[in-house]
């Protein structure tokens, strides 16, 4: 693992007519959009899904939804 990966972005996005703002590493950044492309969905839609059902912050949810994704 790089110290690139570990580094915070944050990241903006319109969800349902709303902008929201979440911060990932970059490690989760580059695994969400990898996921968004194995899924054949855009970033914007893949992340609205998350946000649907999440009980927690954006960013928290989508790292969960990463690591429950890259499970093995």
């Amino acid at each position: 693992m790089g110290q690139e990966d570990e580094i915070l972005q944050k990241h903006s996005v319109v969800i349902t007519g709303h902008q929201t703002s979440f911060t990932l590493e970059n490690i989760f950044w580059e695994k969400l959009k990898t996921i968004s492309k194995t899924e054949g969905k855009s970033l914007k839609a893949l992340i609205t899904e998350i946000d649907k059902h999440r009980r927690t912050n954006l960013s928290s949810a989508i790292r969960v939804y990463i690591l429950k994704k890259t499970e093995n």
